[in-house]
């Protein structure tokens, strides 16, 4: 405990400037003191002793910042000797009693509470003793009241000084440590979130691509024998998929993003070129404005997971993708003839991830999903994205 408080007092700007007014105090009052002494007496005996001892002290208080704060054996001693020659000083000059009270500050500074009461009530004695000797004889109540009265408003000014601080640092820990478990915290949602996202841009991509492959392949295995063109057709088209889907991990190896945005085309050419894939028309409506990022990413993604829905589940004739700008939004529209579903179920059975995985991409950008759909009428996906994001999450 005594360590933290030494390292909370070498961090303290206040600390370190109460302690350098001490020490002025301290060699300004040895000063007068010795002054007083000089001025006020012819020289005798006791004079040589007494210029000694104050260069003695002198010396010994310039060593006191160098030993530290801590109550170590060195720091007692060096205390111990500091009182010590002051003892010698006050007892030949009651002069320099009044050094006592940057002692009681070093000596609250250094000792435990009791030990540094007890050096306190000592010192105060010998003020006492001292200023008796300076009357000359005569009574004063202010010599015997004055002095522990002084002790006793210095010891406490410092104790409440102390606790006010030590309580300060304890409410800085717990801050530090709040804060720190906080963002741990916030790294730890980060990490979910990414996961998420992680799972969403797998899920939209490359199995959906893999999915794709599978019924093609299947696709061309029935039709091999009895219609070797389709098959090869079928064949072909996988190969294609399989190409669009090795982009798109090298994209994610180098830093997930889409391979149909790398190469800076903007969403517009994206979409086009997913549509033409993908057999499905595409207009844009509105004029175009520049979107961030984020937005024609996760729209992209969106309108890969709804085309890819409508090749596996709907079974349509024919699908349309619309990009749609507006004032305050961008609205992405992809809509099918196919054979509908009921949205209150989980479309596709066991594969229903595709749905709430787009939701949440329009949710983190601060927009909306909406699927309009009804068994045998076709299905409108719509995605409504605001022009003004909110920032992305820290991870």
């Amino acid at each position: 405990m005594e360590e933290g408080v030494e390292r909370g007092m070498e961090r303290d700007p206040d600390a370190r400037w109460l302690a350098r007014i001490m020490h002025t105090a301290f060699f300004l009052l040895l000063g007068a003191s010795l002054a007083r002494f000089l001025l006020r007496h012819d020289w005798e005996a006791r004079s040589p002793w007494i210029i000694a001892l104050t260069g003695a002290l002198a010396s010994l208080y310039l060593l006191g910042p160098v030993l530290g704060t801590r109550a170590t054996p060195r720091r007692i001693a060096w205390l111990g000797t500091v009182v010590a020659v002051w003892v010698l000083l006050v007892v030949l000059a009651p002069s320099f009693a009044w050094c006592a009270v940057p002692l009681f500050y070093t000596g609250l500074r250094t000792l435990p509470a009791r030990a540094a009461l007890g050096l306190v009530a000592l010192l105060t004695a010998f003020v006492v003793f001292a200023q008796v000797r300076l009357a000359h004889g005569g009574w004063d109540p202010n010599l015997i009241v004055a002095p522990p009265a002084v002790a006793a408003l210095a010891t406490g000014v410092f104790v409440y000084a102390d606790r006010q601080a030590a309580r300060q640092r304890a409410l800085i820990d717990d801050l530090i440590r709040t804060r720190r478990e906080l963002a741990a915290i916030e790294r730890r949602e980060g990490t979910l979130a990414e996961r998420q996202r992680l799972s969403m841009e797998i899920h939209d991509t490359l199995a959906q691509g893999l999915s794709s492959q599978q019924m093609l392949l299947q696709a061309a295995d029935r039709t091999w024998d009895g219609d070797p063109e389709t098959a090869r057709r079928h064949v072909r088209t996988a190969e294609s998929i399989a190409e669009r889907n090795l982009a798109e991990a090298r994209r994610f190896v180098h830093d997930l993003a889409p391979a149909d945005l790398a190469g800076g085309g903007g969403l517009e050419e994206a979409l086009r070129g997913l549509a033409a894939r993908e057999s499905a028309a595409f207009r844009v409506d509105g004029a175009p404005v520049p979107l961030p990022d984020r937005a024609q990413s996760a729209l992209l993604r969106i309108a890969q997971g709804a085309l890819a829905n409508i090749r596996e589940h709907a079974g349509a004739d024919s699908a349309a993708v619309t990009l749609t700008y507006l004032d305050d939004q961008v609205v992405l529209d992809v809509a099918d003839d196919g054979r509908g579903f009921d949205p209150a179920e989980r479309p596709g059975g066991v594969r229903g991830h595709g749905l709430p995985a787009m939701r949440v991409r329009a949710e983190q950008l601060g927009g909306t999903l909406t699927v309009e759909s009804a068994p045998g009428e076709g299905t409108v996906l719509s995605a409504a994205i605001p022009l003004s994001i909110p920032p992305s999450p820290e991870p």
